[in-house]
């Protein structure tokens, strides 16, 4: 079975989309609230945070949502369609907002944003699933993370061309180019990507992939067996571990680098983008691993790593180059992670059911960062700054115990045959 990269790079187009917003959101937004609406930096994260605790209930509602919708245009479609159309819409009132300094307006254009953006990221992701053979969804989503990473690196080239060192900046053009880009993405998806007639082809591969009992058993009922969901309900568990434990490092780490590892200005930047690019040049190399060891195993090595990493870590007292090694390792076992876990969840889905089980993946995601930087800035203001590590490490080691209960999601490679090679010009 060969996975057709020319497709799942124009289905990335969709994830391109939604991680360029987010970069620019999370780049821009806490720039906005303190300069210019001199919101302090307790009242800024909470409403920093306002995006993944709507997405606690907006991700699983929609995903549901979209499985249930038939289109001429295909289930996944209009939410992708509809949802970028409204967003863009009201993204270009932050900086209008921003630019009259007028707060309530500033707070209803970003609240109907964030709803905007929650009604299709959900239905975004799961295209990739529906429209890729099971056995390949992990190699699939390699390509997702770097379209994401992609449509990341455009908004910050773009922030730091259009965003001048001046008082108050005029971020009109910034958002009006990320709105122009993610319109973009989304007509190249529509114009590249039948997502009907694809979907009746890969519903027709898996209907002819052997299946063993477990399978048939998961797809001809409408509840999930008792040891399927137990598998689902240990991944999910664990994917919050890792969450808990990987977003309290980057959301921390630029003042434990400034206050406690002695590092000067923005040189945590530096060091934070080594995590980053390994990460990136990971990707794909770990759909590749996990189709030769599983994804099970592909992800316990990625939180052993992680693991072993943020351990070492807790040693440095203050910043040695010894640590980049660490940096750099992290970011390749947090590839190996990201890469397989969601594949792994929706795996145990059956095919009407994908959108769900991509909300489910997301909720657990999401509350894990709304509640870390809680936990952790506890500990790093009342205990001391020597905790983040540790904090992080007893997370890791708890996702690697969960993990070693999840019996199910890892697919099987499937020998080839004529009758299940996707041929490239299928689209």
């Amino acid at each position: 079975m060969k996975l057709n990269y020319k497709r799942t790079f124009f289905i990335g187009f969709a994830f391109l989309s939604i991680c360029a917003f987010w970069q620019l959101y999370d780049s821009i937004v806490p720039l906005i609230l303190k300069n210019t609406f001199k919101i302090g930096d307790t009242v800024a994260g909470a409403v920093m945070a306002a995006d993944n605790v709507m997405a606690l209930f907006l991700l699983p509602l929609f995903g549901a949502l979209s499985d249930k919708v038939k289109t001429p245009i295909g289930k996944r479609m209009p939410f992708i369609i509809g949802g970028t159309a409204m967003a863009v819409v009201f993204m270009i009132l932050l900086p209008v907002s921003d630019n009259k300094v007028n707060l309530p307006m500033f707070i209803i254009a970003l609240f109907l944003t964030l709803v905007a953006m929650g009604t299709y990221r959900s239905p975004a992701v799961a295209l990739m699933p529906d429209l890729t053979p099971k056995p390949l969804r992990s190699k699939a989503n390699a390509i997702i993370n770097l379209m994401g990473a992609v449509g990341g690196m455009v908004s910050l080239v773009l922030i730091s061309f259009l965003v001048k060192k001046v008082d108050k900046p005029n971020y009109l053009p910034l958002f009006a180019c990320i709105a122009a880009l993610m319109v973009l993405a989304v007509v190249i998806l529509i114009f590249t990507v039948n997502e009907n007639k694809l979907l009746h082809t890969i519903e027709g591969l898996d209907r002819e992939e052997p299946k063993n009992e477990e399978e048939k058993t998961t797809s001809e009922s409408s509840k999930l067996p008792k040891d399927v969901f137990r598998s689902l309900a240990f991944i999910l568990v664990s994917i919050s571990f890792w969450f808990m434990a990987y977003n309290a490092v980057t959301t921390a780490f630029s003042k434990y680098a400034q206050d406690f590892l002695k590092l000067e200005g923005g040189g945590f930047a530096g060091k934070m983008l080594l995590a980053t690019a390994a990460a990136i040049i990971t990707y794909i190399p770990s759909g590749l691993i996990a189709s030769k060891i599983g994804r099970k195993k592909t992800i316990m090595l990625g939180i052993l790593l992680m693991f072993v990493c943020f351990s070492l870590a807790f040693t440095y007292t203050e910043y040695k180059p010894s640590m980049n090694i660490l940096l750099v390792f992290i970011g390749v076992g947090w590839a190996l992670i990201n890469v397989n876990s969601y594949p792994m969840v929706v795996e145990m889905s059956k095919g009407s059911d994908i959108g769900k089980y991509t909300g489910y993946y997301y909720t657990f995601s999401m509350a894990a960062q709304i509640l870390t930087p809680i936990l952790s800035g506890a500990l790093l203001e009342f205990v001391g700054y020597r905790t983040l590590f540790p904090y992080a490490a007893v997370f890791m080691a708890l996702a690697f115990l969960t993990m070693t209960a999840v019996r199910h999601g890892d697919s099987k490679p499937v020998p080839p045959k004529d009758k299940l090679t996707m041929p490239d010009g299928l689209d």
